[in-house]
């Protein structure tokens, strides 16, 4: 059983961050917006890129990257050609591969596939076509994360929104999303029961499902079901770890990983022996995972292997 452990964003380490440029500012701009957003762009390529050679050189093989990569790509009346540096794309994916790297999304809480909104709806969709450009630019199976949503009026009508849009998307969409459970609204069954009945995979946040759980859901039980939600996927099964910032800002995310709590859902895994990619959640991003990487090297029951987990003939 191996477990390997990422970390989203722009490592801290690098001292860099993806570039943008507001709607406003481009339109000011007039007939020069093209030439400041193709300037962005290109930057944030060489970013991207470097990025990828940092977690390249430091054995770091699943990453969630910016959704801001490409500044402006949902807005419609944007003329400009996202595609034109496809070359550079390419050779950063051809890197992916050949190192076997994970590299998934998780956009902000503007993507509401289930909104009353159908102005929010549509540009949702425009959210994830913009993923879905990337993937293919890279040539790799990227998956996007989305949180069910909303709960208006009702969970019941809000869900049966979600399944009337997701049945409408592409199939070439539909392939990328998978589903996480939230810390607010829906918990870890009502999301398992959504993925199951719509074929895709789940997402556990066991930070999540430790701020919004009933009491009659257990754990142990739901894991195995939620792995079998990866069944048909090449990938490996998918989690997201964090810690609370503290018992008051119980939602909020550490900077680090606390130690003993990421030890006792490591052991929650054990006995499903299946290999699990487990992002971790955290303001501190790569330096929380090599902090919890060097306190993992002191654990005797775990053999690590790089930035990996491996476990075997554990009782």
């Amino acid at each position: 059983m191996q477990i390997k452990l990422g970390f989203l964003g722009t490592p801290l380490t690098l001292l860099e961050h993806f570039h943008t440029m507001t709607y406003t500012r481009y339109q000011k701009l007039k007939e020069k917006g093209n030439q400041e957003l193709d300037k962005l762009v290109l930057e944030n390529l060489k970013l991207f890129n470097k990025v990828i050679d940092y977690n390249i050189q430091n054995k770091v093989s699943f990453y969630r990257m910016t959704h801001n990569i490409l500044p402006l790509i949902t807005i419609k009346d944007i003329d400009y050609d996202y595609t034109k540096y496809k070359d550079k794309w390419e050779k950063i994916g051809d890197k992916i591969k050949k190192h076997n790297l994970r590299v998934d999304a998780h956009p902000d809480h503007f993507l509401v596939l289930n909104s009353e909104s159908p102005e929010v709806i549509s540009n949702s969709i425009r959210i994830l076509e913009s993923h879905l450009l990337i993937f293919k630019m890279l040539g790799i199976n990227g998956k996007v994360i989305l949180h069910i949503g909303s709960h208006l009026p009702s969970k019941e009508v809000a869900l049966k929104r979600f399944i009337k849009v997701f049945l409408s998307l592409p199939k070439s969409l539909q392939e990328i999303i998978i589903i996480e459970n939230d810390d607010k609204t829906y918990t870890v069954t009502e999301t398992l029961e959504l993925a199951r009945l719509l074929n895709i995979p789940m997402v556990l946040d066991y930070h999540h499902f430790y701020c919004n759980h009933e009491k009659s859901e257990d754990i142990n039980k739901l894991l195995p079901l939620i792995i079998r939600t990866w069944d048909k996927e090449d990938l490996n099964p998918k989690m997201h770890f964090s810690s609370p910032k503290s018992q008051k800002e119980k939602r909020t995310h550490h900077f680090y990983i606390d130690y003993s709590s990421f030890i006792k859902f490591i052991n929650l895994l054990i006995p499903i022996q299946k290999d699990i990619d487990i992002m971790l959640e955290s303001k501190g991003k790569d330096e929380a995972l090599f902090r919890l990487l060097r306190q993992l090297h002191h654990y005797k029951p775990f053999k690590m292997q790089g930035n990996s987990i491996i476990i075997s003939d554990l009782e």
